[in-house]
């Protein structure tokens, strides 16, 4: 395979608006390398222990899905058409420009990442299958980074990626839990873009922008990502089993909770969609999971009415604790504190529900098929 890592991500680097030497960094830019709960991260890991990863216990499946990477069918997809060239899609209304425009920085972001993350899991390992792998998967995210930065260029507002890179913070996580994490974020992605895909399909008169019409091909491409990840721990059958199972169900009620509560913070968006969050999340928490028994023997019970009031709850500190942070001074840090623990406490009440129990299915392999 050719070295796509190193001339996609330099490619996904050059779609960024150009930055002279010196000068502070854009409004978008800055708050890309923001680091919050709710905010995307970049991070490292292991690559020795990456590098001593056997798929050949599924062989089979791992060569099939190389060949899917391979085929890239979405090779010339993520083009801005000529006649949509020199249109500004951004004259939208002031609440909910300022909402979209933040998810459109914050998608980036998280693609940037993942982008960012397998270009340097392909540089440092030499094992053959998770150099072909991660060269495969940092090319799709460098180009759904790119863009997404095309598109913000409409808003004046395009995220500087060679700065980013240099100036977010990274993130330490062993490899088991990029595994967990990556492959629901991959899929979580997955299952958001394709509800919201599916909406605009009903009611193409509620897209309020032409982004919207690449999102299925674009989450097909998250969902072979998380395909990648399932088998990468099938065939390390140890980290599906014993205490392992407890971190499982971390990374899960994290990534829900995570998307839940930011979701709630665009109000604005969802309803020019057409959509109420909460209920768009329960039907994402649907689709995730039942994708997600394809390797996890625990999954969360999103139906357990105590989940949903939980993360409502989670909601609702959220919104304090920004209240909190506007207001400013001492007695609104120690309020702050006060929420840190709230919180905590209200996931830790999550984490301990009832989880769904079954056993992994013989055939591992999912087809995006929602």
């Amino acid at each position: 395979m050719n070295d796509h890592s190193s001339e996609t991500l330099e490619a996904a680097r050059a779609a960024a608006p150009a930055r002279s030497t010196g000068t502070a960094p854009n409004e978008s830019t800055q708050f890309a390398t923001q680091d919050t709960l709710l905010t995307p991260r970049f991070y490292t890991t292991d690559f020795k222990a990456i590098d001593q990863v056997d798929v050949s216990p599924l062989r089979k499946e791992w060569d099939t899905l190389m060949a899917e990477f391979e085929a890239d069918t979405n090779t010339d997809h993520f083009q801005r058409p000529a006649e949509m060239s020199g249109t500004n899609y951004s004259n939208l209304p002031p609440a909910l420009y300022e909402e979209f425009s933040q998810f459109l920085i914050s998608s980036l972001t998280s693609e940037f990442s993942g982008c960012v993350l397998y270009a340097e899991i392909r540089k440092k390992v030499k094992n053959p299958d998770m150099r072909t792998l991660f060269g495969y998967m940092a090319r799709d995210e460098s180009r759904h980074a790119g863009f997404i930065n095309q598109w913000l260029k409409d808003f004046g507002i395009g995220v500087d990626l060679g700065f980013l890179t240099k100036a977010k913070k990274y993130t330490f996580f062993k490899p088991k839990y990029v595994y967990y994490a990556t492959y629901l974020s991959e899929k979580i992605g997955y299952a958001r873009y394709i509800a919201i895909y599916r909406q605009i399909e009903r009611h193409p008169e509620l897209r309020f922008h032409p982004i919207f019409l690449w999102f299925e091909r674009w989450c097909n491409d998250e969902f072979r990502h998380g395909e990648a990840f399932a088998l990468m721990m099938r065939a390390q059958p140890s980290l599906l089993r014993g205490l392992n199972l407890y971190w499982i169900r971390f990374f899960q009620l994290a990534v829900y909770a995570t998307m839940f509560v930011r979701d709630h913070t665009r109000p604005e968006m969802h309803k020019a969609l057409g959509l109420d969050p909460t209920t768009y999340g329960l039907q994402v928490f649907g689709i995730t999971s039942r994708i997600a028994e394809q390797v996890f023997p625990v999954t969360l019970d999103h139906t357990h009415p105590a989940f949903l009031t939980g993360l409502q709850r989670l909601c609702e500190i959220q919104q304090a604790v920004e209240l909190a942070k506007a207001r400013g001074g001492l007695l609104s840090g120690l309020r702050r504190i006060g929420l840190a623990a709230q919180a905590g406490l209200t996931f830790a009440r999550l984490y301990f529900l009832p989880v769904v129990r079954k056993d992994l299915p013989d055939d591992i392999r999912l087809a995006p098929s929602w």
